[in-house]
């Protein structure tokens, strides 16, 4: 019998990108079904000389439904003493912890370890990532260390799975699709949205959202669009604007010189800051088509998304992108060169969204967050 539940990971005020929207919906859809849940957030998430962006904290309202207490310390060894053994007192039923970064195995590995001494608590993990993108030392050994006290694991992807076997052969392990993020407000006109941000009516609209990393390929994508300028001199080919929008989490002037060094700067329309989540719909429902050219990946947060602003896209044919979008349904998988990627995009404009759209919202049926709910719960019961 579970009746109490504690998600275990970081939530407002922490901006967090898709890990803190997606722990609070789970919250939700916990609540919503009548269990008691709480998540356990962090206290200092990163160090700000660790962090890449420009502010941690976000300057939204914190949800008012949902019970949400700072707690962890992710530097202070004797804070996840006294977290687990907070915890370990309080004996939930169940506690759902993310894992998306090893530098955060020592602090939840440790608080687990203290929790699972109360020989009550069964302990799932959702794992984004079990091999990062970006490599640092330790990351094994972090990684070990907190796959252990885990009890059983949901990954959201083919990637994410086989490398969790790697770990952690035996222990049960499902997978579930990242649900949608419902959480963003239903979608408005095109017109409206671009008129928010000050975008004409008759451009085509290219989407690249999210913070900027190296392995999102971002310097690719701009390769691609410095070859489709050629398509400028075909009169019957409109050359398409590029809306990037989300924050540098990485050196600034290397892509600020490869636009210039590329004379496509006008051609970008560039929100370089961070999106606070209330404009998140202005963006996508601008757009015509929303672009990942990713490097590798394992599930992207950026699909949900698409799909629940109904958006078709191009992904790269890495990770579990390919499985999320359907290649000539949901939209188009690419090879991540710049060259495959300019052929996808003059491939989109000569379909249209029309050829999209109906395959794209059946697809979009599939990804609910009780699917979600469900199979931990199942596997909780298991257990």
């Amino acid at each position: 019998m579970i009746s109490s539940i504690v998600i275990l990971g970081p939530a407002h005020p922490y901006r967090g990108g898709g890990i803190t929207t997606f722990n609070e919906r789970l919250a939700t859809e916990f609540q919503n079904q009548g269990f008691d849940v709480t998540i356990y957030n962090f206290s200092l998430q990163y160090p700000s000389f660790l962090f890449p962006g420009k502010s941690q904290y976000s300057t939204e309202p914190a949800p008012a439904h949902l019970k949400i207490l700072r707690k962890v310390n992710s530097v202070n060894p004797l804070n996840w003493i006294k977290t687990g053994y907070e915890l370990r007192k309080q004996k939930p039923d169940l506690i759902v912890v993310r894992y998306w970064l090893p530098l955060m195995g020592p602090a939840l590995g440790t608080i687990l370890r203290q929790v699972k001494k109360n020989r009550h608590t069964k302990v799932i993990a959702i794992t984004d990532n079990v091999v990062p993108h970006e490599k640092r030392p330790g990351d094994t050994a972090f990684t070990r260390y907190f796959l252990k006290p885990c009890d059983a694991f949901v990954a959201m992807s083919d990637k994410v799975m086989q490398d969790l076997k790697l770990f952690e052969p035996v222990k049960p392990a499902i997978q579930v699709a990242h649900p949608l993020y419902d959480s963003f407000g239903d979608a408005i006109t095109k017109e409206a949205a671009r008129k928010e941000l000050g975008i004409a009516e008759s451009e085509r609209v290219i989407l690249f959202f999210g913070f900027i990393r190296k392995y999102k390929g971002l310097d690719i994508l701009l390769e691609a669009m410095a070859l489709l300028k050629v398509k400028q001199q075909d009169a019957s080919f409109k050359f398409p604007k590029l809306l990037l929008a989300g924050e540098f989490y990485e050196d600034e002037k290397t892509y600020q010189q490869q636009i210039d060094a590329l004379g496509i700067r006008d051609n970008l329309i560039l929100k370089t800051g961070f999106i606070p989540d209330a404009a998140v719909k202005q963006y996508f429902c601008a757009a015509d088509l929303v672009i990942q050219p990713y490097r590798n990946a394992t599930q992207s947060g950026v699909t949900p998304l698409a799909y629940h602003f109904e958006k078709p896209m191009i992904v790269t044919n890495v990770g579990a992108l390919p499985d999320y979008v359907p290649h000539e349904k949901a939209g188009l998988v690419a090879e991540p060169t710049a060259a495959s990627l300019a052929a996808a995009m003059e491939r989109y404009f000569s379909l249209g969204e029309a050829f999209f759209l109906p395959q794209l919202r059946e697809e979009k049926k599939k990804y609910s967050w009780q699917v979600l709910t469900d199979g931990i719960l199942r596997l909780a019961l298991s257990l």
